[in-house]
């Protein structure tokens, strides 16, 4: 059986600060290779000897190597960077447009959107439950007034949907979570602004989304 000791896996070569396009060009085909009998996966394993490794570690392609990898790597952090900078200026800076609508039109359209939210979620709070249906001759049966709001502040913050494209760049931790946060509160401070009876509702969400 090899004696694992004396080889290394490509996890290991990314710590000892291997790239995988540097295993590839400088060390080539594995040592060992085939399927590691301790776990399932499809990727094969792959296995280095420790000693061709600590050779070619110490030639100067592979400092040359290492050295361009590095500054690839800090190029790409600067450039992330900026363009986390870069959005979350845009979104600061952004008009957001709240649709103004009737008092009527808003719960109308606010209780359709929470109807067609309730047909595609099976089991949503019983709280938020769209109402019944009325029976014959009767007038519709209205939500809770509490439900009713958090209707109106959903079917608005559906409305600005189109402002999630500012966030268009982003991936990852680099920044993300932050212009989002920035975003909704944003979103959020305009439907207030745009509502004021439901500014109680949007302030909420914006300490329950932080």
């Amino acid at each position: 059986m090899t004696d694992r000791t004396t080889y290394v896996a490509l996890a290991g070569m990314r710590r000892r600060g291997w790239s995988d396009a540097m295993v590839r060009d400088l060390l080539g085909t594995p040592d060992v290779q085939g399927r590691d009998p301790r776990r399932w996966s499809l990727a094969p394993m792959r296995l280095y000897l420790l000693a061709r490794v600590e050779t070619v570690e110490r030639t100067p392609e592979f400092t040359e190597a290492a050295a361009l990898c590095r500054t690839r790597a800090a190029a790409s952090g600067v450039h992330a960077e900026r363009r986390r900078a870069a959005v979350l200026t845009a979104i600061r800076a952004e008009p957001i447009e709240v649709p103004l609508l009737p008092g009527p039109e808003l719960e109308r359209r606010a209780v359709r959107h929470r109807h067609l939210l309730g047909a595609r979620s099976p089991g949503p709070r019983r709280e938020d439950a769209p109402p019944g249906k009325a029976a014959a001759g009767s007038a519709p049966v209205p939500p809770p007034s509490g439900a009713l709001v958090r209707w109106q502040v959903s079917y608005l913050r559906h409305a600005l949907a189109r402002y999630e494209a500012l966030l268009d760049g982003l991936y990852g931790e680099t920044g993300r979570g932050e212009a989002e946060r920035l975003l909704r509160r944003r979103l959020y401070e305009a439907i207030a602004a745009a509502y004021p009876p439901l500014a109680r509702e949007c302030r909420r969400r914006i300490e329950v989304e932080r």
